[in-house]
């Protein structure tokens, strides 16, 4: 019996083609570029939200605080009436021994501003708290537009 030796057939093409590899090329810069957008944009997206949590924070001290004296805090004493008792008038008879935040001091924006009470409200509710955004100033669009314990 006879056997026959078969010779392998070496494709003759054995790599990619530089049309090839450039369109991989670009394929993945495509998606590197998106992906990277979305992570710059992530930090300020993060510091809003936790605006939008804090004013809520905020909002829910206040009513406790409503509730247990009824009146809010007076514009003079601002959000600090939450971490420490008001010496000025109206002076809270049931204020908690602890205040009505978790801190001992009043928070700060997620951009290092302050937030700002309004008593009463610019509505004409009993108070409002404001947040100026990423730029700290009124008014803005985008990262930096104004968030309210008025607004959704």
């Amino acid at each position: 019996m006879k056997t026959r030796k078969h010779k392998t057939n070496i494709s003759s093409r054995a790599g990619f083609t530089l049309l090839e590899i450039l369109i991989a090329i670009s394929i993945v810069v495509i998606l590197g570029g998106i992906v990277s957008l979305q992570l710059i944009d992530m930090p300020q997206k993060s510091r809003r939200d936790a605006a939008v949590i804090q004013l809520g924070t905020f909002k829910t001290a206040i009513q406790i605080y409503i509730a247990d004296n009824g009146f809010p805090p007076s514009q003079r004493q601002g959000l600090e009436a939450l971490v420490s008792k008001p010496a000025t008038p109206p002076i809270p008879l049931n204020y908690r021994p602890n205040g009505y935040l978790d801190s001992k001091e009043v928070p700060k924006d997620p951009w290092g501003g302050d937030y700002v009470y309004l008593s009463p409200g610019s509505g004409g509710e009993l108070f409002e708290i404001i947040c100026y955004g990423s730029d700290g100033d009124e008014g803005g669009e985008g990262y930096a537009a104004d968030l309210s314990t008025l607004t959704p």
